[in-house]
């Protein structure tokens, strides 16, 4: 099949909740009434390392409207992880809803639950807690030392690699053939490190907890992942999975941080005072106690021969987790993964991974998941490599990138949590987004233009190509099922989580595709975990692939039901018979309508319900491609920087909705820019947080979006539902180093340190020194 066949996919349709959220009906987890709500408060650690003595909680039970206050006495101690992953997770097991010892600033300490907001957060303010302050550790390298403080001591805690050394996942790998080093004609070591980050969703963590009338407990949450919050959420409170309900309303954006399952403690005090009860975090609580980017510093080392070919490549990148290992091991497995094998390497591989535990907020997973790091990194670095070869670094990236057929020993080394599979590039269109971005940012132009200039205003041009992954290979799942109405209408049910993103709207046209119907003919239920099957939920850029795979094979089984009964109704042979503008065809152009066939199927021959299920899973993570470029002026006298065109051209197969998909991406690629040159969280000498919140934390907005073009570039995927890859993450790694060999470009200045605010560009220019070269010279920092 060609996309230029496709009728339904492919095509711009109108987003299906788009007039309901324009017009602002209730849709979010707190557009709802309950009778009797109680609201939650939580008390936070004011210490980064502390050991809970006494607790006395008398004077917060008197408050008049307070219905229960819970301390780690009053829970089983159960140690789980929060990362809402596929189980059996690969993050340590590390984590407790209330503990007695407390790790970073804005630790849980107890939780309350009142009639008010304002008597619970007068009860929170009565706690008395009698804390054992102990030394804290807040810097990876310090943690990781012999006799630094052992951040997880206590004994029933699983899967940590090495907690005396505050280790919480390490993983090493090596290809070797051949001496280190030895072709290359060029070496080149640095490091890059990345700040904490915050998610900055719109709207913040919120939960519902409440009981259906069978006596059920129900969370009605903005999470990404309502089969792994109900999976989680029962074994830390010890309650069976049968008696747990959770939906998934719109959500206000997630970006990975709603990946997170923190719905425990809403859950225990609903189940103490059998009463609905609303967690809902401030922003303040959003940015120290939910969840953040992992900081990193990604050392690299690479060889390469003065015809461009890239001999060895070493990447070593140490990753802050914070005080608990969420996501500790798959952040830091991807990336490498989804980095490594982007250029073709003659001879030696080598990764060497470790998450750290500080006592610092925790990270978790964020967009890019990894890659963004490592890709700061690798694309910085073949920039360097080219100037001392003197070759362009668009060509140097394109005879070296890996090719269609080509494959990696990294993909099979570094999975996400298990070993990976083996695989080739089945789809690429990266030499057609090079030329494509080339082209409309005037490369040649303004590389030859800026070539020599004056003045302390100087502009500049840099590139930056990357991948990333659709789903997670023989790991993530998705299912889907389908049932016809009389008026030849269908209902979708799948457990995918729309966040925004438009997933309920592509996954429909995906069926519709198949069925040769309208969108509006498909009404769409997702993520309740009682109506709809399973799936994963939206994270590792999965849904178009793992779950749009489901919605595929659901609907054509439901085609083949449908064909089956229009046989009946028309006489014909099924193979002669097809699927068209809502009828079933004919070769010899006789048709039946498809209302006619649902109330066939369903009053008359062989009555039935023409539904089916499917599920789907892939061997495969097909990534997607981009070439991202930015142009530049940067004023050497004051260290601003300012944008003033960027390119992204993305191959992600057949954009199942373009429109959708060019939005995904713009809003990725803006969500980098603002990590580029403004977005760093701050904290004071002991671990407090100093800029929670958007008066201090600078976020791009529209004001300040500068021009920003994406260009979608189509290829066929033959593992995807028509065509199709993923298209969601990949646009957030191409701004860091975009900008940065940009910078350089303009400055001769390299950047190592994100983000590139203009007193950090003003003491890298002050230091400048010549274009750095193998061995002897020392970049700067």
């Amino acid at each position: 099949m060609d996309a230029k066949d496709l009728k339904v996919v492919n095509k711009p349709a109108i987003k299906m909740d788009a007039l309901g959220l324009a017009c602002g009906e209730p849709a979010f987890t707190d557009d709802m009434d309950f009778t009797g709500l109680l609201y939650a408060k939580l008390l936070w650690s004011p210490h980064a390392h502390a050991r809970i003595k006494k607790i006395d909680v008398s004077a917060a039970l008197k408050v008049p409207g307070v219905k229960a206050v819970l301390t780690y006495k009053d829970l089983p101690r159960v140690p789980h992880t929060t990362a809402g992953q596929g189980y059996p997770e690969p993050s340590p097991y590390d984590t407790y809803t209330l503990d007695n010892k407390v790790r970073y600033v804005g630790d849980r300490v107890a939780a309350v639950a009142a009639e008010t907001a304002e008597a619970a957060k007068e009860a929170v303010s009565r706690i008395k807690v009698d804390y054992e302050v102990l030394p804290a550790v807040l810097d990876t390298f310090e943690a990781m030392k012999d006799g630094a403080p052992v951040i997880h001591d206590e004994e029933d805690s699983k899967n940590i690699p090495d907690a005396k050394h505050n280790i919480a996942a390490k993983f090493d790998f090596e290809v070797r053939n051949g001496e280190w080093f030895k072709e290359a004609d060029h070496v080149f070591e640095h490091s890059w490190t990345m700040p904490y980050l915050q998610h900055c969703a719109i709207e913040p963590h919120i939960s519902i907890a409440y009981f259906d009338n069978t006596g059920r407990l129900v969370l009605r949450t903005s999470t990404q992942v309502p089969f792994h919050v109900r999976r989680i959420v029962a074994q830390a409170l010890k309650i069976p999975v049968k008696n747990i309900r959770v939906i998934k309303p719109r959500i206000g954006g997630g970006f990975g941080s709603k990946q997170e399952v923190l719905e425990d403690i809403v859950a225990a005090l609903a189940l103490k005072t059998r009463r609905p009860v609303k967690l809902e975090y401030t922003r303040k609580e959003t940015f120290i106690s939910s969840r953040t980017r992992h900081p990193a510093t990604c050392r690299m080392k690479a060889g390469v021969k003065k015809d461009g070919t890239i001999t060895d490549a070493e990447m070593e990148i140490t990753l802050n987790t914070g005080a608990y290992g969420s996501h500790a091991l798959t952040v830091m497995m991807c990336s490498g993964s989804h980095t490594i094998p982007m250029y073709r390497v003659k001879n030696n591989i080598r990764f060497i991974g470790r998450s750290v535990y500080t006592n610092m907020p925790v990270a978790g997973a964020y967009r890019g998941y990894g890659a963004t790091q490592g890709f700061f990194a690798w694309e910085c670095l073949m920039d360097m490599m080219a100037a001392k070869i003197g070759m362009d670094p668009v060509e140097f990236r394109k005879m070296n990138y890996i090719k269609l057929g080509e494959g990696s020993p990294v993909f099979k080394a570094m999975g996400e949590g298990r070993e990976g599979v083996e695989q080739v590039i089945t789809s690429c269109g990266l030499f057609e987004a090079i030329k494509k971005g080339a082209d409309e940012i005037k490369w040649a132009e303004k590389k030859a233009k800026y070539a020599s200039q004056s003045g302390p205003i100087r502009r500049g041009v840099g590139v930056a190509c990357m991948m990333q992954g659709s789903g997670i290979p023989e790991v993530d799942m998705a299912s889907a099922t389908m049932k016809m109405n009389e008026d030849g209408s269908f209902n979708l049910l799948v457990g995918a989580a729309d966040l925004g993103t438009g997933s309920d709207t592509i996954l429909a046209q995906i069926a519709a595709e198949v069925l040769g119907i309208k969108t509006d003919d498909i009404i769409v239920t997702s993520s309740d975990t009682d109506i709809t099957p399973f799936d994963v939920g939206a994270y590792a850029s999965s849904t178009t692939f793992i779950s749009g795979g489901a919605v595929k094979k659901t609907a054509e089984k439901v085609r083949d039901m449908i064909i089956e009964v229009a046989a009946k109704i028309l006489d014909q042979k099924k193979e002669d018979l097809r699927l068209e503008g809502g009828k079933v065809v004919a070769k010899d152009g006789s048709s039946c309508s498809l209302p006619e066939v649902a109330n066939t199927s369903l009053y008359y021959y062989n009555q039935h319900q023409i539904t089916a299920s499917a599920s789907h899973f892939a061997h495969t993570s097909p990534p997607p491609f981009q070439a991202n470029f930015a142009e530049v002026e940067v004023d050497t006298e004051t260290g601003k920087v300012k944008i003033l065109d960027y390119v992204s051209c993305v191959d992600c197969g057949t954009a199942i909705n373009p429109v959708l998909a060019e939005g995904q991406n713009d809003g990725a690629v803006l969500n980098g820019i603002s990590h580029t040159l403004s977005e760093e969280m701050e904290f004071s000498s002991n671990g407090t947080p100093l800029n929670a919140s958007f008066r201090r934390y600078k976020i791009f907005s529209a004001a300040d979006t500068p021009p920003l073009r994406t260009f979608i570039i189509p290829t066929w995927e033959p593992a995807g539902p028509f065509g199709a890859k993923s298209v969601s993450e990949i646009g957030i790694n191409g701004p860091l180093p975009a900008v940065a060999n940009a910078i350089y470009n303009a400055t001769g200045v390299w950047l190592f340190d994100a983000p590139f605010t203009p007193d950090r560009v003003l003491a890298a220019i002050k230091k400048q020194a010549p274009s750095p070269a193998a061995g002897s010279v020392k970049l700067l920092h």
